[in-house]
């Protein structure tokens, strides 16, 4: 009884945390576009910095009505937005959100084959996109839902060699041994983050995590000047909604997975006062909110690529260069101690 209490709260506390940061990551999407485009962004709803905007976003679509069109597979259109929204939100069981006052992670489920159950819960969302793109019964849709699958496989492999990279130098599956793991630093004062000697896995995880994300310049399933909406081009109200749920929480979620891998986590970026003062918890947010920006101002910097040049960057590029990067690995694993110092 106390093992479901403990999972009750665990996923209450997921669900609430991760659907009030959407709510703000929208605002800050808005904000951010507007401040790139020379435009003030939401100022009225919630005061001049318009904090409640989203939140009466959320009112107008659940108030809306929801359409189902005559000739769609009604419990497939049904059950397409239910699977984008919930894999994304699966996928924080795993991820650290600080660490306890024993020096372990503070997270909802440390499993032992974490990365795994990443790689396999993040491609759950595609098969409610493919669901919903062939069951409205429209071509914009079903071409929208089909680019999407082309999409997440060719970006998926670069997306797990890179992440494998991070497992061979740590040594585990787990995010909080990953964690752990970039705990020391060099010299006294320069962290063992593994961006550093990792560098070619940041990259590669970047490009193929925005193109699993479907945001700019990866947008094909949804490019409206090609495809109306893509493929939840039939949806109104609440699933609509849902979508955005998924697609915003899966943004988060790869930007807490990049601070996780490469950023080390809750550690701090100095040994020194006041640095070490500050609580794990915030450290990680506060790396967590700068990947977050960087997500969002690379949308709003970089125009949408072809679909040729997309496949042609997956197949081509990442994928040779993920390889080559996973040889690197092992030679960082050979030439630096499990502690990350030089051996």
């Amino acid at each position: 009884m106390d093992a479901f209490v403990q999972q009750f709260f665990w996923a209450f506390v997921v669900l609430n945390v991760v659907a009030i940061h959407v709510a703000f990551v929208l605002l800050a999407e808005r904000k951010v576009s507007a401040d790139i485009q020379s435009r003030v962004g939401p100022n009225r709803v919630g005061g001049r910095f318009g904090l409640l905007q989203s939140f009466a976003d959320i009112i107008k679509l659940v108030a809306k009505e929801d359409v189902i069109p005559r000739d769609a597979s009604r419990w497939i259109f049904i059950a397409g937005p239910f699977l984008v929204m919930t894999a994304p939100i699966m996928l924080f069981v795993v991820m650290p959100w600080g660490a306890t006052p024993d020096g372990g992670p503070l997270v909802p489920a440390d499993l032992d084959i974490g990365i795994l159950y990443i790689a396999a819960i993040s491609s759950v969302s595609v098969i409610g996109i493919i669901m919903s793109g062939w069951a409205s019964n429209n071509k914009y849709a079903l071409l929208g839902s089909m680019r999407s699958a082309a999409q997440l496989i060719t970006y998926e492999i670069p997306a797990l060699l890179a992440v494998l990279s991070v497992a061979v130098v740590a040594g585990s599956l787990k995010l909080g041994d990953i964690v752990s793991a970039q705990g020391g630093y060099w010299l006294g004062v320069i962290p063992q983050w593994y961006f550093i000697p990792l560098l070619p896995s940041v990259f590669i995880f970047l490009t193929a995590a925005l193109a699993e994300m479907n945001r700019i310049p990866f947008d094909l399933p949804e490019a409206e000047s090609e495809l109306v909406a893509g493929y939840f081009t039939e949806y109104s109200g609440f699933r609509f909604g849902m979508f955005f749920l998924g697609e915003y929480a899966l943004l988060i979620f790869f930007a807490g997975l990049m601070v996780v891998l490469f950023f080390g986590g809750w550690h701090s970026p100095l040994p020194f006062a006041p640095f070490t003062a500050v609580p794990p918890m915030v450290w990680i947010l506060v790396k967590w909110y700068l990947v977050i920006f960087l997500f969002l101002w690379i949308r709003w910097t970089y125009p949408r690529i072809r679909i040729d040049q997309m496949l042609n960057l997956g197949w081509k590029v990442l994928i040779p260069l993920a390889l080559l990067n996973l040889a690197w690995a092992w030679v960082v694993l050979v030439f630096f101690s499990p502690s990350g110092g030089p051996s």
